[in-house]
């Protein structure tokens, strides 16, 4: 078995793995951990085994080169340095060798040798090798393609290198079969590839069972309550309890807890508003036909003598209208939004009379609405859907007003201008501010009030309402000194 050999073998051996655990653990996250996990530590074992291979090949070699030194001194205590052929045998064969020579520069002090010629096939010195001479070397040994046939079919090779203790410049040459040499390569190979199957099952098997335990179980978790919370989102019980880790999956646990409770809250709140929408649907025609009655009563009105009772006639008359214009569009409302503004352009001055007569609030009352509108103002809108929005701002600024003891003599105060090709509404209040908690949800509706018993509503159709003009309306500032809201409503 050669390298490629060796890597032929992990692939096919990984293929096994993946056809024998498939049918087990299917194509899921475990059994890909584990695939990769044996993959991955069969590969670093390849890597380890690259410089492994050259050590052991120099090892082999610095080995045979202390054996000819045994058998190079036996030759020297030996009388005239001359041995018998049986024993000169006997000496090369200890040291599996074809011949030993001990040199001085270019001279030769003692030699053991085979009586037939040797061809070397190549040469190797010991003394100047690197680290990737010596792996390219191992690995030319065991991958060469043409054997020597001049040789038995195995390559005669020369290595050179110093005798051990050496204090002159003396050095040892020495000429083997490198057939022995590449067999214990090979051995060393089977072995190294053996115990690295070991390892990496057993690391495989370890890393496996601590992911599985880590991260898999939990991730499957996660999973199965969002296939779950996806086929019946309203059961509490399919929600998932989030566990006190401070990792990933910790942190992705509780984000989805806390998506699954605002989805359930979200259907709870379509779920009434729906409750309400069918509600407001039975008493729309019979509330309709109450304020049409007050309509033809407030007509008979205008016909009084009274001169104060004709000059608030008119507002009567226009605020009852509204009210039935806004029962009409109620339904059109919870089915797909607001209705799109009938768009003219008209000064916004001429809101603020009716304005102020709606909310209530004049000089002598200690919540005063004071209006800066810039001289000669136009807006580009739809005047009922204005007159709306500012409706409900102001409402809500003077109800604010109402219930904060502590500053009398607060205010509203309603400024416009123009900037560019938008017209900027400001309304602030002098009030206590909208509390933190509740300005995340500010626009929400039922989560949005600030006002205890408030249902959020007013604020919530003032956006809509400002959205279909192609506006934004934001909350500038809210703190003990007051809240401030800003419009802008662009030209078209």
């Amino acid at each position: 078995m050669n390298l490629r050999g060796g890597l032929f073998f992990l692939y096919q051996l990984t293929m096994t793995l993946e056809k024998t655990l498939k049918p087990t653990l299917g194509t899921g996250l475990s059994a890909r951990l584990l695939l990769l996990t044996i993959f991955f530590v069969m590969l670093s074992e390849v890597l380890i085994y690259v410089p492994s291979i050259a050590r052991f090949r120099q090892v082999y070699l610095e080995e045979r080169l202390d054996v000819a030194r045994v058998a190079a001194l036996a030759l020297s205590a030996a009388p005239e340095h001359m041995v018998s052929a049986n024993l000169e045998a006997e000496l090369l064969a200890s040291a599996q060798a074809r011949s030993v020579l001990l040199r001085r520069h270019d001279m030769r002090a003692l030699f053991l040798t085979e009586p037939m010629p040797i061809r070397v096939g190549a040469s190797f010195d010991l003394r100047e090798t690197t680290p990737l001479s010596l792996i390219f070397d191992a690995f030319d040994a065991m991958l060469r393609p043409n054997p020597d046939s001049d040789t038995g079919g195995a390559r005669v090779i020369r290595v050179i290198g110093d005798p051990p203790q050496s204090e002159d410049d003396r050095y040892l040459e020495v000429v083997l079969d490198e057939a022995p040499l590449v067999a214990a390569m090979y051995d060393f190979s089977v072995r190294i590839l053996s115990l690295s199957i070991v390892i990496s099952l057993i690391t495989a098997g370890l890393v496996f069972f601590s992911l599985q335990w880590l991260m898999v179980r939990p991730v499957r978790r996660i999973t199965d309550s969002m296939a779950e919370f996806r086929d019946n989102p309203e059961n509490p019980e399919n929600v998932i309890a989030p566990s006190d880790r401070s990792d990933e999956i910790g942190i992705a646990q509780r984000a989805l807890a806390s998506m699954q409770q605002d989805l359930r809250a979200s259907l709870a709140q379509k779920t009434r508003l729906a409750a309400l929408g069918a509600a407001v649907s039975k008493v729309n025609h019979d509330l309709r036909n109450i304020l049409a009655s007050a309509q033809l009563a407030s007509e008979r009105l205008a016909s009084s003598s009274d001169p104060t009772v004709r000059r608030l006639t008119p507002r009567l008359y226009k605020a009852i209208d509204r009210a039935i214009t806004l029962c009409t569009e109620t339904l059109d409302f919870g089915k797909a939004g607001e209705r799109l503004p009938r768009r003219i352009l008209f000064p916004l001055e001429t809101l603020i009379p009716d304005l102020k007569t709606t909310v209530g609030v004049t000089s002598e009352d200690r919540s005063v609405l004071i209006d800066d509108i810039e001289p000669g103002l136009e807006l580009d809108g739809d005047p009922e859907q204005i007159f709306r929005v500012l409706l409900n701002l102001v409402q809500n600024a003077v109800q604010a007003l109402e219930v904060d003891d502590s500053k009398p003599g607060g205010e509203v105060r309603l400024t416009a201008r123009r900037s560019q090709e938008m017209v900027v509404i400001d309304i602030r209040d002098t009030g206590p501010g909208i509390p933190q908690t509740a300005q995340a949800k500010l626009f929400d509706i039922f989560d949005g009030s600030a006002r205890e018993g408030g249902t959020g509503l007013g604020l919530a159709i003032a956006r809509d309402l400002v959205k279909v003009h192609g506006g934004e309306i934001q909350l500038v500032q809210s703190d003990e000194n007051g809240t401030w809201f800003r419009i802008e409503i662009p030209d078209r």
